[in-house]
């Protein structure tokens, strides 16, 4: 993930409403949205590279999202991936703190991240290039390729459009995704500087990415409701003649089992 924007217990008929976009390469190959034929509890997308993912959920309302933090100065070729950060908290039972807490001691031997662990009854944030677990007060939170709430401009604008989105009494599903298909960049001396270089960080600047072999392969809308209902979505891209497009949306609603 490159984009989470998200509401933790604020509204009043959602425990968490989360929209977010997946920046990847093209030529990665992923699998779509669906339960996990391997670990059938398991509802997510899949890198069918390293086997790991971005973002999911368990028939429990286990819930796992990362997002890579940008700093190329530091990218060590040989460490581990960091999809399985995400698969391995939901294929486990360990609740969220206890999981960062045993992912705190091994956190540097990672590339940067950032990752969000939640259940039924908290959520937590931890980066590794931070170090530090935080849980998560009641509020709206925005997270890219930096630290929590770092005020990016896509970041800051797509919050704005989120709360307006949040304000409504029903959420709907495609005024998030609407939400997430921004494509406007920012004027340069708005751009961050991460190390890529003023033409790349042109490129990554929008909510919506659409670059020549990397771009935005998915966009996710997630709510899980406080009468434990899951809904799941993820709208998927491809690269056609140098266009990227819509190829399908998927949903998946499930009741959340109790232990």
């Amino acid at each position: 993930m490159c984009l989470i924007l998200f509401s933790y217990n604020h509204h009043p008929k959602y425990r968490l409403i989360l929209a977010a976009n997946r920046d990847e390469f093209y030529d990665r190959p992923t699998a779509p949205l669906g339960f996990w034929s391997d670990t059938p509890k398991i509802l997510a997308g899949r890198d069918l590279k390293a086997k790991g993912t971005w973002m999911g959920v368990d028939r429990l309302g286990r819930f796992a999202a990362l997002t890579n933090f940008r700093d190329p100065a530091s990218l060590k070729p040989d460490a581990p991936s960091r999809g399985a950060l995400v698969s391995d908290f939901l294929l486990g039972s360990m609740p969220p703190r206890i999981y960062l807490e045993a992912l705190q001691a091994v956190g540097n031997r990672y590339n940067g991240f950032n990752l969000l662990v939640g259940d039924g009854n908290d959520l937590y944030y931890y980066g590794n290039r931070s170090g530090e677990i935080r849980k998560l007060l009641p509020g709206i939170y925005g997270l890219s390729n930096r630290f929590l709430d770092t005020p990016w401009p896509k970041l800051e604008t797509g919050k704005q459009e989120f709360e307006g989105v949040l304000s409504q009494d029903r959420i709907e599903t495609e005024s998030l995704f609407r939400l997430l298909a921004d494509r406007t960049r920012p004027p340069d001396d708005q751009l961050p500087n991460t190390g890529v270089g003023v033409e790349l960080e042109r490129m990554l600047s929008s909510r919506f990415i659409a670059g020549e072999h990397y771009g935005t392969r998915s966009s996710t809308v997630l709510l899980i409701g406080r009468d434990h209902r899951v809904r799941f979505s993820e709208r998927t891209f491809v690269q056609k003649n140098g266009r990227i497009l819509p190829e399908k949306t998927r949903s998946v609603t499930f009741e959340m089992q109790s232990l």
